[in-house]
Formats: structure tokens, sequence, C-alpha cells
């Protein structure tokens, strides 16, 4: 994507993440910001980079009209020549900046499914240690202890005792 704008990666990252189109996420942030608040969060930090998305292409333009070939610029043209590479170059930063700032919620919301995962996990771990691990007969009753597990080689492979 060496065309593609810092709005269409952050565009292109936010619908892979969410797994929908972006106009979908856009009224879903809208009608139920509480539902989901990092969707929110990320259509916020989008709305600032459509705004820096359009200052870039601005900038850009005015730089190559500024610069086009076979145009000689006057020396006044200099300081507007200056001006609007260093307003270029302070668009860049911003959507730079607005990009990080999307990886990093898209992160954070993964790594929270990933935490929400793990106390499920240890919970049937704890419950299976709990439930005297080894399994029930299927005769015997519940209220009936269940069989001690073996924990070393048996009696009758050690041989008579002396």
């Amino acid at each position: 994507m060496p065309d593609a704008t810092a709005l269409d990666q952050a565009t292109t990252m936010i619908e892979n993440a969410w797994g929908r189109p972006i106009e979908a996420l856009e009224s879903l942030a809208v009608r139920s910001p509480s539902e989901d608040p990092l969707l929110r969060s990320v259509m916020h930090i989008r709305s600032s980079l459509v705004v820096t998305d359009n200052a870039v292409g601005v900038h850009q333009d005015r730089l190559h009209a500024l610069s086009r070939p076979g145009r000689v610029p006057a020396f006044y043209d200099l300081e507007r020549i200056t001006g609007s590479a260093a307003d270029l170059r302070v668009a860049q930063a911003e959507s730079r900046t607005s990009l990080q700032a999307i990886s990093h919620v898209i992160e954070a919301r993964e790594s929270a499914a990933t935490a929400g995962r793990a106390p499920a996990a240890r919970l049937a771990q704890a419950a299976v240690a709990r439930s005297g691990h080894a399994p029930r007969v299927l005769a015997q009753s519940p209220d009936q202890p269940a069989p001690a597990a073996a924990s070393g080689p048996s009696v009758a492979a050690l041989g008579p005792h002396r």
C-alpha cells in the first residue's frame, strides 16, 4: 500500500479489528457508545485523522503548485514554499500519531479480550482440581467420595516385602 493515505490505513486496521465495514462501525459507535467504548474511541481518533488527512492533501497540493517542474519560484515564493513544507511535515506527524493511537487502542482491545478469557480458563482448571482428581464411576452416587488416585507404583508391582 505505498499510495495509501493514513486514513486508508486506519480504516483498514479498524475494519480488520472489528470485522465490519467502517460505515457499520460508525453508526454503531454513534448509536450505542456505551456498548463498546474502545470502538467509540477509535472512531473519534479516526474522525480527527480525517481532518489531518485533508490537511496533508492541501499542503501537498500547495507545495507541488509552488515547486512544479519548469517553474522558477520568485523570491517571495520561498517563504510560502518553506511554510507549506513545514505545515506538511506537521500534518504528516499528526497523522502518524493518530495511526499510532488507533493501533494502541486496537492492541488494548485484543489484550482485554485475551485477559477476559484467562480467568475463565483458570476457573475451569480450579474446578477440575477440586473435583477429586478422579472421574466418578457412573454407578457411583454423588455423595460418595471419589476413589483415591494412585500416586506411585502399585504394591503388587513392588513384590513381596521382607
